[in-house]
């Protein structure tokens, strides 16, 4: 993946100018890589304020979203896994597309059913047969 414009679906690019990304020391494994280079790198990008997106799919990600969202409206992703940090780059805008996309998808609406005249029978009948079953377990009454 380079830097330039991230395709979501073929209907959804987030323009490269969208997204900023940040660099910073990271902990971890590394070494004295860890002291010298800033491998964590840090992917903003603003739902609120992006040109990528219709009202409908705005809204859509900012409510799936929410609870990752700053209250500015930014989705903030951090990725210090590699000791690169090209390879940190890549799977930030690997994980917000991922996101977006899981995101975008739109469940499928759910209809009512009602159970047919033969399974109502066939559970009836089960029961009743189960009730004749725990009848005959009982001990004989007297009257």
């Amino acid at each position: 993946m380079s830097d330039g414009d991230l395709e979501i679906r073929r209907d959804v690019v987030i323009p490269a100018d969208e997204l900023v990304v940040t660099t910073s020391h990271s902990g971890g494994p590394g070494g004295q890589n860890v002291n010298k280079v800033a491998t964590k790198v840090i992917l903003r990008w603003n739902i609120r304020e992006s040109v990528a997106l219709g009202p409908t799919r705005r809204e859509r990600l900012l409510t799936k979203l929410a609870s990752r969202l700053t209250t500015a409206g930014e989705l903030v992703l951090h990725v210090d896994e590699h000791r690169s940090q090209g390879r940190n780059r890549e799977l930030a805008r690997e994980r917000l597309v991922e996101l977006v996309r899981e995101s975008l998808v739109v469940p499928k609406a759910r209809r009512k059913t009602k159970p047919t005249k033969g399974s109502k029978k066939r559970r009836l009948a089960q029961k009743k047969r189960r009730g004749d079953v725990k009848k005959m377990r009982r001990p004989p009454s007297d009257s």
